[in-house]
This record gives structure tokens, sequence and C-alpha cells, in this order.
């Protein structure tokens, strides 16, 4: 109820500042503020980050080889039969001398029960928690039984599908040394990124996103934890009650509270979590749904947190607060449009002043279309004209993607009766065609 009367609030008070703006001002100046806003923001950060990049330069990060505290490797799995031996397997890789894994089985109905009890006979790293089939559902409450029985001063959360090299604990834990940090986010890279058009543009949002979280890092801002590849302090988990088990977004909501508390999160770039993609539409559309439902109700549940916390950073808050400009990006320009018509139908306002605001959009998305063309010459190393292409691509594709399911999921919090849908992400998907497409072939060989 609360997160509802806080978007209803939200809404009503845009609608009506919006409608009066334009009566007695011009909103297109309102408008073009708000984009010249963030693109100031931005170039901050872009500067915040070469001057830590030429500091670091000249007065590299001295390392405490002495700081290696024993790390708790957790891996919910829910239905992962097709993965979870791979992802075991390649954690075991890892070049660390302290650490433990804890694989469990979230009410799974096929056979990955079985596969992570012969993990835990087989590897002595390796223990096998396996939850009962009533046990409370969700991914927060998966990792909080297992950290009934973790022993490790630091926590690390992988998905089931992920794999990484063997260094990246090594790169990962010196971030997490400083007392006020409480996690340290890797970055994510789409493993099978040249699958198809989806698993690319997936790979670029990605790309973006490590854009952002670095320049957020740079102006030590409310970094986020992204679930797969997040590092945190048994400690700060401790302070903050551990997870939520009533969200559908478990990193994110740590994020916040985390930040609210007073714990810093940083981002490694250096350190890369390898995931598997979505390579159909519907399942992507279900995953994001829950991604962007989860961010806003986030931020509903907790806004009189984040604005009156005495613990949290001024610059984290600030940052928090301009990040939430990208969900009420959506609603302002609809609502922007939708009066506009109105008064041009009306008659009480010229029909240019329509075509003022969709060019405000169009710049708006240009904005997007250069951050991605930056992220991915910046971290892919792409060729220019390569970055051109992907860069247009990712921007159609996050249009079509985020723009519908911000303003649906506003609807829907609204309207609707809250419930913990939570949209587990399917693994193993290319596993499977790629099986599907290796039978057809044996099939065709044997006719």
């Amino acid at each position: 109820m609360k997160e509802r009367i806080v978007l209803f609030a939200i809404v009503f008070g845009m609608a009506v500042f919006i409608y009066i703006f334009q009566s007695y001002f011009n909103t297109l100046l309102g408008l073009a503020f708000l984009c010249t806003a963030m693109t100031i923001y931005v170039l901050f950060m872009n500067l915040a980050y070469k001057l830590k990049k030429r500091q670091l330069q000249k007065h590299p990060k001295i390392i405490n080889e002495n700081y290696k505290p024993f790390v708790t490797i957790m891996v919910p799995c829910h239905n992962e039969e097709s993965v979870i031996e791979k992802t075991a397997e390649n954690i075991l890789n890892i070049d660390y001398p302290h650490f433990e894994i804890i694989l469990i089985d979230d009410r799974s109905s096929d056979n990955t029960p079985n596969v992570i009890k012969s993990l835990e006979s087989r590897y002595p790293e390796i223990t096998a928690l396996i939850r009962d089939k009533d046990a409370f559902p969700g991914k927060s409450a998966v990792l909080n039984d297992a950290m009934k029985i973790a022993k490790g001063e630091a926590i690390l959360v992988f998905d089931a599908d992920a794999t990484v090299d063997s260094d990246f604990l090594k790169k990962l834990i010196p971030e997490l040394e400083p007392k006020d940090v409480g996690a340290v986010q890797a970055r994510k890279v789409i493993r099978n990124k040249n699958y198809n058009l989806l698993t690319r543009c997936q790979n670029n949002e990605y790309t973006m996103d490590t854009h952002f979280q670095v320049g957020r890092d740079s102006v030590k801002g409310a970094v986020e934890l992204r679930g797969n590849g997040e590092l945190i302090k048994r400690e700060a988990i401790e302070d903050i009650g551990g997870w939520n088990n009533y969200t559908i977004t478990d990193d994110l909501d740590m994020s916040t509270r985390l930040h609210i508390k007073g714990w810093n999160i940083r981002f490694c770039p250096e350190a890369i979590v390898y995931e598997e993609g979505i390579i159909y539409l519907a399942p992507l559309y279900r995953q994001r749904r829950r991604w962007i439902e989860g961010t806003i109700r986030r931020y509903l549940e907790y806004f009189d947190d984040v604005l009156f916390s005495k613990k949290m950073s001024l610059r984290a808050s600030l940052d928090m607060t301009a990040y939430v400009s990208e969900f009420l990006m959506p609603g302002w320009f609809i609502m922007e449009l939708l009066i506009r018509v109105f008064k041009v139908l009306a008659k009480d306002a010229p029909t240019q002043t329509l075509f003022s605001s969709i060019v405000i959009g169009g710049l708006i998305g240009l904005g997007f279309f250069l951050a991605a063309r930056y992220a991915l010459r910046r971290y892919d190393n792409m060729p220019r004209p390569d970055a051109l292409f992907e860069a247009l691509q990712t921007s159609i594709y996050l249009f079509i993607i985020w723009f519908p399911l911000v303003l649906f999921i506003a609807f829907k919090i609204l309207f609707c009766k809250k419930d913990m849908n939570w949209g587990k992400t399917a693994h193993g998907l290319v596993m499977e065609e790629q099986a599907n497409i290796n039978e057809e072939n044996k099939n065709l060989l044997n006719i």
C-alpha cells in the first residue's frame, strides 16, 4: 500500500506540475533543462573517471597481500541440472586459498538435487543444501538459509550459469578491504553474445551498465549490486538484517539498504563474470519486467529512508536521485505529449509545441545512443563503424524493451495487487537449442 500511495503522489504531482507549468511557462525549456542537467552529470562522472585513472597511474593502488578473508561462495539453483555441474567445476578452479562453495537447491522439479549431491560427494569444498518443498520461495530466502551454515567473512553470490577466470577473487577481494566498503560488484558479460541479435544487444546493454557503474564508482555514488558476481562482507549483511525475503530483486534491494546504512559499494570492471544471454524474446521480457518492477518498488519502499538517512552519504543520495530520473523520464514524456495533444485539439496551444516535445524526446534517445557508442568503444574496444551500428541497434532495443515496461510496471503498482512472481531466468537454453540442432543433423545423416 505504501508503494502505491507514494507512486500515486509522484504521478499526480508530476501531472499537475506539467499542466500548470505548460500554462504559464515554456515546458520545452523545462525538458531542455532536465536533459542538460543529465548531460552535465554524465560529463561529471566521465571527468571523475579520467581523474581517478590518472591518479592511479601516478600512484598505483597498494594491495594488501595479507587481506585474504575466508569466502563462502553461494550458488542458488532452481531447475539447473543442465548448467550447475559446469559452473561448480569452473568455480573450483578459482585461484584463492580460502573458500567454500554452497550449492543450494531451491525446490527443483528436475534432477538438480541429485546433481549437487553428487558434486558434494566428489569435492570436499562443496556443500549441498537441499531446501524443503514447502520452503519460502525466492532467491533472498535461499541466500538467507545458506547464511545459517556459511563460514565465510565475505559472501560471493553467483548465478547457476556463471563462469569466471581463475584470478577472479584476486581482482575482487582488494576492493572489499576498506572499512566503509560493504560490497563489490564485478562486471557482467554475456558469454554467448554472438548467438543472435538479442544476446548481442543484451551484452551491449551490460557494457553500457559497466560504463555507468564505473562512473558512479568514480564519484563514490550509489553503485548497485547485480546479483551475479557480487561480493559482500558478512558484517554488512548482518548489519542490514540479511536479504529481504519479500523483494523480487534481491540485489537491488540490498544495494539500497546498504547505502541507507552508510555502507559503500564499489565496482570492479577488471573482474568479469560471464553468464548466458537469453535467446528468446518472451523470457527476456519476463526477466526485464522483474528487474524494472524490483527497481521501482525498492525506491518507493525506501523513499523516506533515502531522503532522511543520517548515514547515507550525500554523494550516494544525489547519485541515486539522478538515477531515478531514468524511470521518471518515460512517464514525464508521455504526460507531456498527452497534455500537449489535448491542448492542441482544444486549440489552446499551437501545433508546433507538440513537435517541440517530440524533438526533445529524440534528443533523450540520442543521449542513450551516444552513451552506448562510448561504452562499446571504451570497454569492448569496438571499431568506430561497428560501435556506431551496434549503438543504434542497442538504442532501439532499449526503447522497445524498457520504455513500455516502465509504463506497464507503473500501471501494475498503481492498480494491481502486489505479487511475488519472481520470474526466474531460464538457463541452458543455448545448450538445449544446440542439442536439438545436433539431433536434427543426426536424423538427416541417418536418412
